[in-house]
């Protein structure tokens, strides 16, 4: 995996998040894991990559991340640092977890808020990106366990029959990111 060309702030070796209002305005930054324990909504992205075909890229995340491990949810997820735009940071993170670099294009973004049960609550303002194209996944094992291509029908049925398979976020978003697909894809 390429490395970021500018280095990411951090305090104390733990990245920053970008701390928002209700209006994606920004009020200041806080460690990562601070964010997440004391539930301060920041600043994430997400993206969504599908092939010339209407299919979507998941991946399913490393066992080990701090929360929501082994569960399966959109392309990429991560939060912009300070100073960098949401864009900015959607095609980095793409490019480091999935070894993808695409044109990216901004859809929508939204307020969500879960507790988890180790304690973290993650309460986000997420933008959403969208890429289309032919994609060869190369993912970071630290971050992803493995990916899969799944058409939407099939992804439905999935979802329906298996809910606990997601991500809070990927389940919250997905009929949103559905009503883009139809517009847009096959």
């Amino acid at each position: 995996m390429s490395q970021p060309t500018t280095p990411i702030p951090t305090a104390n070796n733990e990245p920053l998040v970008v701390l928002v209002d209700a209006h994606d305005r920004e009020i200041g930054v806080a460690p990562k894991q601070e964010a997440h324990v004391r539930g301060l909504l920041h600043r994430a992205i997400s993206v969504f990559l599908f092939d010339t075909n209407g299919n979507l890229l998941l991946q399913r995340r490393a066992v080990d991340k701090y929360h929501s491990g082994g569960l399966w949810t959109n392309t990429c997820c991560s939060h912009p640092a300070p100073g960098e735009s949401p864009h900015a940071a959607a095609v980095r993170r793409l490019q480091e977890e999935m070894g993808i670099v695409c044109p990216l294009e901004f859809r929508f973004s939204f307020v969500y808020r879960t507790d988890f049960e180790n304690g973290l609550t993650e309460h986000e303002f997420d933008h959403v990106f969208f890429g289309t194209g032919h994609f060869e996944a190369q993912p970071d094992p630290i971050e992803v366990a493995e990916t899969r291509w799944v058409n939407p029908q099939e992804l439905d049925l999935w979802m329906e029959r298996a809910p606990n398979d997601f991500t809070f976020w990927f389940k919250h978003i997905y009929t949103r990111v559905r009503s883009h697909m139809n517009i847009q894809l096959p």
